[in-house]
């Protein structure tokens, strides 16, 4: 059986749009009407971290979220000194919601931190699928924070 030119090209169009939606980092399709906004996903660091007496560093931020099927996870981790290590520091369960939610990650690393410049990565992270879930990324981001003594 033959496969006409016209439907070949309407067969590989299909194809192109479902694997660009397989590749397309946001869940959210946007809307046809130009007046409807998405929520985009995102997460933000807060400037200053903690430090406390017992060694617990705490940091904190926002994040917004949209649809997520799995359980979704707002980690962090931290650096200071030495770039090429990274400290993980909790996890909280974030609610994806579209709404700008607040997170805070505490974990006692003492010793291993000192009052001063450190670099931040806050993650949203969904584990999606059965058997072994998979990770989804909802949002990224990398800043340099101050610690401070609390």
């Amino acid at each position: 059986m033959s496969v006409s030119m016209p439907l070949r090209r309407v067969i590989g169009a299909a194809a192109g749009a479902v694997l660009l939606q397989l590749v397309t980092p946001s869940a959210v399709a946007a809307p046809s009407d130009p007046h409807v906004s998405v929520p985009r996903e995102e997460v933000t660091v807060d400037p200053t971290g903690t430090l406390a007496a017992d060694g617990t560093i705490t940091l904190s931020g926002t994040y917004r979220c949209v649809r997520g099927s799995g359980p979704v996870f707002v980690s962090s981790s931290v650096s200071q000194a030495d770039p090429r290590v990274r400290h993980g520091i909790g996890g909280t369960l974030a609610v994806c919601d579209g709404a700008e939610h607040r997170w805070t990650n505490s974990e006692v690393r003492k010793g291993t931190f000192t009052p001063g410049p450190a670099n931040v990565e806050a993650t949203v992270m969904e584990l999606k699928g059965t058997g072994l879930p998979l990770p989804r990324f909802h949002a990224v981001k990398r800043q340099n924070i101050t610690l401070t003594k609390s």
